[in-house]
């Protein structure tokens, strides 16, 4: 498995499609809070024969290991800033969900020079409150992450989905259980410090917000605001809560491809 070994922790990443097809650009996946690299199995099954694609597990998620908490913003994309050094990728489409999306935002405002498009769904340029956060942070110190997963499956997926796919639901479920809580408290603490309200009208890159039409936890609003913040910034909403790009998965790449084809000059 490859993995990129840094002072302080190791990430596990994987990359899809053909690494060496300069004429194929790249695309980086960033997952949410909670999930491994696999949340993006769909998209990588429709989009890897025309991407290079890159996908990782953030630190202290999937088979990446754990610094000492608590996180920051910045650590979280200065982990995808170490990943695209280490294997030479100079410029990417980005796609983030949640957390994902709110690194994204990040990387589009402090390394604009390394993306081309970006697409953050299902997130908020502020995500929750501290208080929020730090109340998650001392629920999973004192109890766990599995007596989250009943509320967490019901937040992420409608009960048509669950009832529709249950081993896809399981497989996420299962990834969200085995999270290192080290992990998962410090990226709780990167999202109780993360505010970038203030920040996002500075980013050039054409983004494109992706809502879950009854996504409680980052609405369609939320979305909504993120695009007309952006100067280049479009906001597209599609059937499904929090983890859309799984509910609507032939729709969102659909919606993926079409925003990140290449523009033909005007003449």
């Amino acid at each position: 498995m490859p993995y990129l070994d840094l002072p302080t922790h190791r990430l596990h990443y994987r990359i899809d499609g053909d690494a060496s097809a300069a004429d194929k650009p790249w695309l980086t996946f960033c997952n949410s809070l909670g999930t491994d690299l696999h949340m993006w199995d769909a998209q990588v099954a429709g989009l890897s024969g025309s991407f290079r694609i890159l996908r990782y597990d953030r630190r202290g998620h999937g088979k990446s290991n754990s610094p000492p908490p608590p996180y920051a913003l910045a650590d979280l994309g200065a982990d995808v800033i170490a990943l695209w050094d280490a294997l030479g990728i100079d410029r990417t489409h980005f796609c983030g969900l949640s957390i994902g999306g709110l690194t994204g935002q990040w990387l589009a405002v402090h390394a604009a020079a390394r993306l081309d498009r970006i697409a953050v769904c299902a997130t908020a340029a502020r995500i929750g409150t501290p208080e929020s956060w730090n109340a998650r942070i001392e629920d999973v110190r004192a109890n766990g992450l599995e007596t989250l997963v009943s509320a967490t499956a019901e937040r992420w997926f409608t009960p048509d989905f669950r009832a529709a796919h249950p081993d896809a639901v399981k497989a996420i479920l299962d990834s969200f259980a085995a999270t290192s809580i080290d992990g998962y408290a410090g990226c709780c603490a990167a999202l109780a410090g993360a505010d970038l309200r203030g920040e996002i009208a500075a980013i050039e890159a054409p983004l494109l917000a992706v809502s879950g039409e009854d996504d409680p936890v980052c609405p369609p609003a939320d979305l909504a605001a993120i695009a007309d913040a952006v100067p280049q910034g479009q906001h597209a909403s599609l059937p499904g809560r929090h983890l859309l790009n799984l509910e609507s998965a032939d729709r969102f790449n659909a919606t993926l491809t079409a925003f990140l084809a290449p523009r033909t000059p005007r003449s």
